[in-house]
């Protein structure tokens, strides 16, 4: 059966143009040019969709929103996030409200084709990182202060409600299932933000910030997700206190 791809955007000759490729490469597609109509066809359920395509700048809703709903009903299907806009906090917004992936216009047909195919191949396998160690997947844990549960999506941080957005869960995940082991940014890149080559982005310097404002007692001085000098990050789940 051919994967069905949703392709949500409002300018009509690229959606087209972005509709016809993708059927040539042997997708189902459905172009849509709003949000609501979107959520709509994914909420069905009866015709499922296996990635969509979700252009920033649509009418009415925008894709944040439209990226942040999709991921509130708890799907965890992929979103491959299309703007003209290029500001590093326009990305880091659309990673922080759960997409997948984020595409720059203009951009080159071969590189939506094949990020579009490393999503739908990564989809499978989303629960077991493919550089991961042997560890079993981690559903749920307890740390510190805190308890998250990973299929849930529900946090409590010293027994009170917390929120985390998707893609700070999804790191954090990432690292209580490789415990105790440094993991450098470009694997992280791969794994958790589903891109590959040597990319210059400052995405997971921005994201740990964050997750050690959440889960650290002290995000000054953190003692769960350390920084390993020119290499990368180390996250220990129970870090020795004897010395203090």
């Amino acid at each position: 059966m051919r994967q069905h791809i949703l392709v949500v955007e409002d300018e009509k000759h690229l959606g087209i143009g972005i509709k016809y490729n993708l059927e040539a490469e042997g997708f189902r597609v459905t172009l849509v040019e709003d949000g609501p109509t979107a959520l709509r066809l994914v909420g069905k359920g009866s015709d499922a969709v296996d990635l969509i395509i979700l252009d920033l700048m649509l009418p009415g809703m925008s894709g944040y929103a439209v990226c942040e709903q999709i991921r509130a009903a708890g799907s965890g299907m992929p979103i491959l996030m299309l703007s003209a806009r290029t500001l590093a906090e326009d990305r880091s917004r659309g990673f922080d409200v759960g997409a997948n992936q984020y595409l720059s216009k203009p951009f080159e047909l071969v590189e939506l084709i094949s990020r579009i195919k490393n999503l739908l191949g990564n989809a499978r396998t989303t629960e077991v990182p493919a550089a991961a160690s042997p560890n079993q997947v981690v559903k749920r844990t307890e740390f510190g202060e805190m308890v998250v549960d990973f299929e849930t999506h529900e946090v409590r941080k010293a027994g009170e409600p917390f929120r985390m957005t998707p893609k700070e869960l999804r790191l954090l995940n990432y690292f209580v299932e490789n415990p105790n082991r440094v993991i450098s940014r470009q694997e992280l890149l791969r794994e958790v933000w589903e891109m590959t080559g040597n990319l210059q982005t400052r995405a997971v310097d921005q994201f740990i910030a964050r997750l050690r404002k959440a889960i650290e007692p002290n995000p000054a001085a953190p003692v769960h997700l350390l920084t390993i000098r020119d290499a990368g990050y180390r996250f220990v789940p129970a870090p020795d206190t004897s010395a203090t």
